[in-house]
């Protein structure tokens, strides 16, 4: 306990950054902070650049439906962080990182690009946005939200917890679905790629939201292949206080042919066909009740997050180009300096979870975490999450392609969100209520 004490103590301490600016409000909304509450200029020294709202428009050369053109194809790699250099620049590095670059001195790297502050969102999730932000309020001992619709509920954080459920929240759009690979390499770097379909209904985000209702999304996702894993469905009604109502989940075993109550999806049991590499609340990088962690609102900060993931995204590329022992390619990430919401929970006593303290770096123009760090019980890092974004300035929202976490404990790692070979996203499904429910989960199964 001692040894945790002093991890707590020692991070807090690593991470002085500013407090939350608590002379901001909703006025300042779209003017000097854009309407998602980011800062609106640039950094001093003008590396970070001034939001002008994203990418508002699909590049020359991309046609509805394809893999997405990279907008910056011809930026070229500013300096590369190693474990060699790294003391140069270990402020703006996240702890995982860190600890990331000293696990894999030979092959971990970060290629450091411009920034490009490219997150975007349509007007009706700006409008409700600033709207939200003198109408939402946390309930339930900040289990819950109430008097939020459609767009990120707490532009203005003061809260640790408000900035957690920003993320929860945040706008993925409506009627979603896509068919992506997961793999769960072992430490040679063999693997058998796991192809998932997945359709997320989100409830809260639809068009007037969702008032009244404490539902926020409907989610289905079947796995395909291999042979020996395909047909596992799994459905989960999630909720946004869990506490009041907790979330509802049904798998389908095609060994069985039943349709099954599942009421432990969720916080650390383990991930759907993960291999036990991450826990059902890491999908994501966060989901679920936040109601077993008192999280703390750190501040701001200038860091190193992977951004613009586009060449990672690219349907040039095979698996074997990207999956490699210990972690991804790092040739093929890309990394940039922007402001992250810096959020610590630690966990409540008397209650239960593999991690006992957990660290959010949260992306200030879209509210997507973009790295995170997970310590044991002795105060130990042992997984460090790193999410690979890009704007899909076809709907637009910025959000994952690929999804990393890394086990430093036992040299391997899981990621989910392959879909260089699968067909591209699909943001304009006609999907209804009557498609996630048991009876569609039974029909599914039978097919």
């Amino acid at each position: 306990m001692q040894r945790l004490k002093a991890a707590l103590l020692g991070g807090a301490l690593a991470l002085a950054v500013a407090a939350p600016a608590l002379a901001q409000s909703a006025a300042d909304l779209g003017k000097t902070l854009t309407p998602f509450g980011a800062t609106k200029a640039g950094s001093a020294d003008g590396t970070i650049p001034e939001w002008t709202g994203g990418i508002t428009k699909p590049p020359a050369g991309y046609k509805p439906g394809q893999h997405h053109v990279d907008p910056f194809a011809d930026d070229k790699v500013l300096f590369t962080i190693t474990a060699q250099n790294m003391g140069q620049y270990e402020a703006k590095l996240t702890e995982g990182q860190k600890a990331l670059l000293k696990t894999y001195p030979q092959t971990y790297k970060i290629n450091v690009y411009p920034t490009r502050r490219s997150a975007s969102a349509p007007q009706r999730i700006y409008d409700a946005t600033i709207a939200n932000a003198s109408r939402a309020k946390l309930v339930g001992g900040g289990n819950g939200v109430e008097g939020a619709l459609e767009g990120v509920p707490f532009p203005i954080p003061t809260e640790g917890v408000q900035a957690v459920w920003n993320h929860i929240l945040r706008w993925r759009g409506v009627n979603v679905q896509r068919q992506v690979g997961q793999a769960n390499p072992q430490a040679d770097g063999s693997y058998t790629m796991i192809t998932i379909n997945e359709k997320v209904k989100y409830l809260y985000n639809q068009p007037q939201g969702n008032p009244g209702s404490n539902t926020s999304l409907f989610f289905l996702q079947e796995v395909i292949a291999p042979a020996r894993l395909a047909g596992e469905i799994l459905l989960v009604h999630d909720t946004i206080n869990q506490v009041a109502e907790a979330r509802n989940a049904w798998t389908y075993n095609p060994g069985q042919r039943r349709v099954r109550r599942a009421p432990n999806v969720a916080y650390d049991n383990p991930g759907t066909a993960a291999d036990g590499l991450r826990t059902s609340d890491q999908l994501d990088m966060y989901n679920g009740s936040p109601d077993r962690y008192n999280w703390k609102l750190v501040g701001k900060k200038e860091m190193y997050v992977p951004y613009n993931a586009y060449k990672l995204h690219s349907n040039q590329l095979k698996y074997d180009d990207i999956v490699k022992p210990k972690h991804i390619n790092q040739d093929l990430a890309r990394y940039e300096l922007h402001r992250v919401w810096v959020v610590e929970g630690e966990l409540k006593p008397g209650t239960s979870h593999i991690y006992a303290k957990r660290r959010f770096y949260i992306d200030e123009d879209s509210w997507q975490i973009l790295a995170s760090d997970q310590y044991d019980a002795r105060g130990q890092m042992w997984r460090v999450g790193e999410s690979h974004g890009i704007n899909y300035y076809d709907v637009p929202v910025y959000t994952s392609t690929l999804d990393a976490i890394y086990d430093l404990q036992s040299g391997r790692y899981t990621a989910i969100g392959f879909d260089n070979q699968e067909p591209m996203y699909k943001f304009d499904q006609e999907l209804t209520a009557a498609d996630f429910s048991p009876d569609s989960l039974r029909r599914a199964g039978v097919r």
